[in-house]
């Protein structure tokens, strides 16, 4: 099929390249120029694992090409997705402008029958809106040419993108029309083979559909963190209260884990954009609201930790390990690291920061500051630091020679934010282990003791 994505982004250039990569034409297009030259020159601008050499195979291949011209994009494809950022207004509601900028430009340029696929995340009546934009350009042509708009919701998470879309656990498609059916049976053929996991429902369903799983993951999460505090107080070990629920299917492991709060560039947003919309509609959401008040007070936990085991943090240097909201992305978006690095330059503490994809990205956010010091590794991040704290849990955090980073750390302290290392090994080497929802072993012996 002749495929079209307006937008370059995570959504967009994942979904352009495996399209691509199961035989379909696909233009990619961005009104960002320079962003499409980097991949024109076989530069991949953001870090999502195995994408360059997906996209580098079906460039090669003649399958995908880059532009940035809208109406190159228009006539290449006869399914035009959607996939331009959603981000929050100033009141939280998602900013439609870009969606809708490009409606208005399929609209202006179209000359045959076109499937607009809405791949953003967007409120419920989007489409509608997405509808309405494109009816409008035709009637200033003064051209009356069929076209449909549907709603494909995406289930990417980041660092993990192109397994979930080529093996996700369901494709959504929001469509009353016999004809979309068909057209987006046929572009997803490829990933369907198995089983049938293609989803047909109202329009407004599928919209609502994506919020609510976003929403219901970080619900997840922010109950976690409330028990997490609750352990803390408790002197129970959040660890093992974590397993005894897990175990139960109803319940199951995934996304109940603590740690310092959720971030990134879906869950703040669409939690925050679905409780704007049940505002709207005159519903009070008192459980999204709760959801995001947690988060926002779970992201501070990281700088109140270091302030009761420090004290003043004036004058102290502060090793980061992880940058990225989470492991096997560049993302910083929303990260629990900014806020805990912005806390801390407030306080007139210094920052030595190390991750393994995000520096170039902290560079872009910060610029150059003489509070923050970029390091090569996470060894020398920890140099001549009073303090560490783990903010991401990538996989080359995991094993530490604790006896090492005693020696490293001034005030031997260690904030645990991913709940990474068991706390009884990290007090062997002499370290304060502090993590969410973590009893502390020293002090449990010594009450024990009394």
């Amino acid at each position: 099929m002749h495929i079209s994505v307006f937008g370059t982004g995570y959504v967009g250039l994942v979904a352009g390249a495996c399209l691509a990569d199961v035989g379909h034409q696909v233009t990619c297009m961005d009104v960002n120029a320079e962003r499409i030259d980097q991949l024109k020159g076989g530069e991949v601008p953001i870090f999502e694992p195995g994408l360059s050499t997906i996209v580098a195979h079906n460039v090669a291949a003649g399958r995908l090409r880059f532009t940035a011209d809208a109406a190159q994009a228009v006539a290449d494809g006869e399914l035009l997705f959607i996939a331009v950022g959603t981000p929050p207004d100033e009141d939280g509601s998602a900013d439609l402008r870009y969606v809708l900028e490009v409606a208005r430009t399929i609209g202006q340029h179209m000359d045959s029958y076109k499937l607009v696929i809405d791949k953003s995340t967007v409120p419920v009546g989007t489409a509608e809106k997405v509808h309405a934009a494109i009816s409008d350009a035709l009637e200033q042509r003064g051209a009356s040419l069929a076209f449909d708009v549907c709603s494909n919701p995406e289930f990417m998470k980041e660092g993990a993108a192109i397994d979930d879309f080529t093996r996700g656990a369901r494709i959504i498609v929001g469509t009353e029309s016999e004809r979309v059916k068909a057209h987006m049976q046929e572009c997803y053929a490829p990933y369907n083979r198995n089983h049938e996991k293609l989803m047909f429902m109202s329009v407004r369903a599928a919209e609502l559909t994506k919020y609510a799983a976003n929403a219901m993951l970080a619900t997840k999460i922010s109950f976690m963190n409330e028990i997490a505090n609750l352990a803390e107080r408790l002197e129970v070990d959040v660890e093992d209260v974590r397993r005894g629920i897990g175990s139960d299917p109803r319940i199951g492991y995934h996304f109940i884990y603590p740690g310092c709060g959720y971030g990134g560039s879906c869950f703040p947003k669409d939690v925050q954009a679905l409780e704007r919309a049940a505002r709207q509609l005159g519903y009070t959401p008192e459980l999204l609201s709760a959801v995001e008040s947690v988060n926002l007070r779970q992201k501070q936990t990281l700088f109140t930790k270091l302030q009761d085991n420090l004290g003043s943090l004036s004058g102290k240097t502060i090793a980061v390990w992880g940058l990225a909201f989470k492991p096997n992305t560049d993302d910083m978006r929303e990260a629990p690291s900014r806020t805990l690095m912005e806390a801390l330059w407030q306080a007139g503490a210094k920052v030595q920061a190390f991750d393994p994809e995000a520096m170039a990205e902290c560079r872009r956010i910060y610029g150059e500051r003489d509070d923050l010091m970029l390091a090569g590794d996470r060894i020398q991040a920890v140099k001549g630091a009073d303090a560490l704290v783990i903010c991401t849990e990538w996989k080359e955090f995991r094993s530490v020679d604790f006896a090492w980073l005693a020696d490293q750390l001034a005030e031997k302290v260690v904030i645990d934010g991913r709940n990474l290392y068991t706390p009884s090994a990290v007090e062997e080497a002499g370290l304060r282990y502090i993590g969410v929802g973590r009893r502390s072993y020293e002090n449990s012996h010594e009450r024990s003791h009394h």
